[in-house]
């Protein structure tokens, strides 16, 4: 069962429609006068969390005082946290601000990129029939084609993201130095809502070595709090932890994976409905000898990501500044952080394998094909029969979806404003019971009689 990080306030939600009408995967109802989520059909892609005006919609994170109940906490960072900061804020003092704030290591999650690159390589050798291979970094992807395309599963590659890698070597990597298992919090910063999904709820693994997770701008605030609380004048201390290359820098931009992989013909896109464009013309077998895919939900990748503090654009010029100057260090000499982890590469790269992606389709009809088969022909007859002009005061965000709520989900084909007048005309229907209908989707405050 899915696990989802997005929650909706029924106190705040006003019933607008706005989510719902964003919603890639048509998830979002309206019942009663709010908005609730078939959780069956969500993403966590948090574009509903972008349309809501009210900010009913919230995103459930972890207590960060769990990070003060392990002696070696690890703050899991993505690099898209050290691009919400301003230039003039060096990344040494990033890292000593986190770990003033209790954790006792920081550690970039892009560390593991090219040990992800080399997982994937794998796997495309060991496997030449799946073309295109689809890059499982970015998990609303993931669960968008698990439910949407269920058809193009087998072309995710059952790999764990850098985050998941870099948890397994810093896990090792303290072990080593004989710190005892109960002793180490790993803490992710998540930029998005579907990371904390991803990590309550893996896909592919029972359960994830991630301890808690932290919003992305919740911590950014509590950061640049502490930067600030340490005046102009402090001095960071040492921290060997921020050379990474200018490839594990880039690799959670767009073109971040595809510029480092071995493909000859690849793609990168971003933006959800621009993922979803194309993978219809890929279901279809409109487009053709693609080996490798790296789709991303957000624009600009990571850098657009739900939990940014700051601009999108803002945050991928200083990561790209970061990653030009990481390019210097390494044309003179100086070794990257990440060639560190290359002593256990051939350890990471064992158990980075997961279980293939199944599908889980969010429109099931019946276990039964045959009841199945009937079921959609009377979708088919009911959206026949509506206007087909998705205005959504059904309480569903098109005509189609109602009409297989209709069937799945035994609503009223009443509740339809259009075939209510049909109705009336018949004498099908009265008054009270048009307004009983209208009371079940927009509650009985909107609908009361002057």
């Amino acid at each position: 069962m899915f696990v989802h990080a997005l929650k909706i306030d029924n106190k705040k939600c006003i019933g607008c429609m706005r989510c719902m009408k964003a919603c890639p995967t048509e998830a979002i109802r309206i019942s009663e006068g709010t908005a609730y989520i078939q959780e069956h059909r969500c993403i966590d892609c948090g574009k509903c969390h972008e349309a809501c005006p009210v900010k009913a919609i919230y995103i459930n994170q972890d207590d960060f005082e769990m990070v003060h109940q392990f002696p070696h906490s690890v703050a899991l960072i993505p690099s898209v946290f050290l691009g919400q900061f301003p230039e003039d804020i060096r990344v040494s003092r990033i890292y000593n601000a986190l770990e003033d704030l209790g954790f006792r290591h920081v550690f970039e999650v892009e560390s593991a990129a090219t040990i992800f690159a080399e997982a994937k390589e794998r796997y495309a050798r060991e496997n030449p029939d799946i073309r295109p291979l689809i890059s499982s970094f970015c998990p609303a992807i993931v669960r968008l084609i698990q439910i949407k395309y269920p058809s193009l599963t087998e072309n995710i590659t059952p790999v764990k993201a850098p985050l998941d890698i870099s948890a397994i070597f810093c896990l090792q990597e303290l072990q080593d130095r004989g710190i005892p298992r109960e002793e180490i919090g790993l803490f992710y910063v998540t930029p998005c809502a579907a990371k904390i999904a991803a990590v309550k709820a893996p896909v592919g693994e029972k359960r994830s070595l991630i301890d808690g997770v932290i919003n992305m701008d919740s911590l950014f605030n509590r950061t640049y709090r502490k930067i600030k609380e340490q005046g102009k004048n402090f001095i960071p201390r040492p921290s060997r932890a921020i050379n990474l290359s200018s490839d594990a820098i880039l690799s959670t931009l767009t073109n971040g994976e595809r510029r480092i992989c071995q493909a000859k013909k690849s793609y990168s896109i971003d933006g959800i409905q621009n993922v979803m464009d194309f993978l219809d013309k890929l279901e279809n077998d409109e487009v053709e000898d693609v080996e490798f895919l790296e789709l991303r939900a957000c624009d600009q990748s990571c850098a657009g990501a739900l939990l940014s503090y700051e601009n999108r654009f803002l945050c991928s010029a200083r990561m790209y500044a970061r990653a030009r100057k990481a390019a210097e260090r390494e044309r003179n000499g100086e070794v990257p952080r990440e060639r560190g982890m290359y002593k256990l590469k051939d350890y990471l790269i064992d158990n980075s394998r997961v279980e293939a992606p199944q599908p889980r389709s969010m429109f099931v009809l019946d276990k039964d094909r045959a009841k199945a088969f009937e079921k959609m022909e009377r979708i088919n007859r009911l959206k026949a029969r509506l206007p087909q002009i998705d205005c959504g005061l059904c309480g569903a965000p098109t005509c189609e979806s109602f009409a297989g709520d209709v069937v799945i989900n035994r609503i009223g084909l009443s509740r339809c404003i259009f075939y209510q007048r049909h109705l009336e005309r018949k004498n099908d229907i009265t008054r009270q019971e048009c307004l009983a209908a209208m009371n079940a989707v927009w509650g009985n405050d909107r609908m009361k009689e002057e």
